[in-house]
């Protein structure tokens, strides 16, 4: 009995240091030591996802929205992916909304020049496949997309850039049956399934907290009036459901995922910068 019980203990012993072979203590770069990631990057781990947002207002729910919802996404998504997480890019280019307290914004020299040593510095670390989840649109996302580009070219690394709320239109439909907005019903439900006790829905008055985005070029106005951004007029106000937000957070985390998996499924296939 005794040595069957020591067989066991032997089994479960062996059975950890493969499974600490195949997995890492941690996904992310901010936690992991230098010899562990050195164990699984690139041999065993070739994908990094990078969370950026910046600081803005965000009608009742956080600030910093656009930097935890990408952040919740990259800490949902990673296993999966077999990737690594790096840390959070929380300051950006804040545009019509920096006059608000609380935003912070960052010249577009200066980020594109942040955001560049940053992707350098993944490429460095031997990662192929280098995975921009942004949650800040407007001027933001051309400067990532333009870096993507540029360095991919140069450095012959793999690099996606998703804004997840725009990939994610289809799920807004499917799950309120209309359209959403900046700090709408779409971002305020991902935000209220990530952290709802920073959800204030009692400081929710109502429509006039929002105004809807202006057609083509008939108007525009700096600060934007409203934190709340509509993109159809009538449509978007943030509804505060927790069934809808626990809905939502896994349609639009699934539809990434299955974005990232298909398009390095297609880099494979190509060979490309292998």
């Amino acid at each position: 009995m005794l040595r069957f019980i020591s067989y066991l203990i032997f089994l479960l012993i062996f059975s950890a240091n493969i499974y600490a072979q195949k997995t890492p203590t941690t996904r992310e770069m901010n936690l992991i030591n230098w010899m562990e990631f050195d164990e699984f990057v690139p041999e065993k781990i070739e994908t990094v996802l990078l969370p950026t947002g910046t600081l803005e207002p965000h009608g009742v729910i956080p600030n910093g929205s656009d930097n935890l919802a990408p952040e919740a996404m990259a800490k949902a998504l990673a296993e999966d992916l077999n990737a690594m997480i790096a840390p959070t890019l929380n300051y950006g280019m804040t545009g019509s909304l920096a006059a608000y307290p609380g935003a912070f914004a960052m010249s577009e020299d200066t980020y594109r020049a942040f955001v560049g040593e940053i992707l350098k510095g993944l490429h460095k670390n031997k990662f192929k496949n280098i995975i921009i989840l942004n949650g800040h649109g407007g001027g933001q996302t051309a400067v990532l997309q333009s870096l993507a580009a540029e360095l991919s070219n140069r450095l012959k690394v793999r690099i996606m850039v998703i804004n997840w709320w725009s990939l994610a239109s289809e799920d807004t439909f499917t799950v309120f049956q209309e359209n959403g907005g900046h700090a709408g019903n779409n971002e305020t439900a991902y935000m209220q399934a990530v952290t709802p006790e920073h959800i204030h829905p009692e400081r929710y008055s109502g429509p006039e907290m929002t105004t809807a985005y202006p057609s083509g070029s008939s108007w525009a106005a700096y600060p934007f009036p409203s934190s709340i951004g509509l993109y159809e007029p009538g449509q978007g106000h943030p509804v505060f459901d927790q069934e809808q937000a626990e809905e939502y957070f896994s349609k639009v985390n699934d539809r990434v995922g299955s974005l990232i998996k298909e398009v390095i499924k297609k880099w494979d296939m190509a060979k490309l910068y292998r």
